[in-house]
This record gives structure tokens, C-alpha cells and sequence, in this order.
């Protein structure tokens, strides 16, 4: 039994794609979803994405002023310890 049948792939063929880079660096190939610039794969799909108020999301102020500026207020607090330390020996 032969398969004759062509399948029509034109309307597929002609969406949008996603554009979304993959880990080799290239454009990803997949059709963008309905009304989205991206695939389903890359965040067009509904409730993708992190969760709202999602608390693993928050900073940890590390790298705020305030905390160089702490950090900084101890470094030379133990400096001032190390010398005082070294004239007392």
C-alpha cells in the first residue's frame, strides 16, 4: 500500500517561531504559541514562569550599600584589633 498523500504543513511551516536562544546559541525552531512571541517550551505557555511573590526571588542584600559599607566599618575594626594585638606582643 503506497502513501501517496502530501500533507499540507504550509500554515505550520509559516508561524511564527519562538526566537529564543538554546544552549547552543542558536534560534530555538519551535512555533511560537497563539498570541506570545515565545514557545511553550520558553514561557508562552499559561502560568509559566516563577510563581507570584515567590520568596527563593527575594535578595539577600549582600551587595547593597549599606551592607559594603557595614562590611567595609569591620574590616577596619579588626584591623585596628590586629595592630593593637601586634603592639601589645
Amino acid at each position: 500500500m503506497s502513501s501517496d498523500h502530501v500533507r499540507n504543513t504550509e500554515a505550520m511551516q509559516s508561524s511564527p517561531r519562538c526566537g529564543a536562544r538554546t544552549r547552543d546559541d542558536t534560534l530555538c525552531r519551535a512555533p511560537a504559541m497563539h498570541g506570545k512571541a515565545r514557545c511553550r517550551m520558553h514561557g508562552g505557555a499559561r502560568r509559566s514562569g516563577a510563581p507570584r511573590g515567590n520568596q527563593n526571588a527575594r535578595r539577600h542584600g549582600m551587595f547593597t550599600k549599606d551592607g559594603i559599607a557595614e562590611r567595609r566599618q569591620i574590616e577596619v575594626l579588626l584591623d585596628e584589633a590586629w595592630k593593637l594585638l601586634s603592639e601589645l606582643k
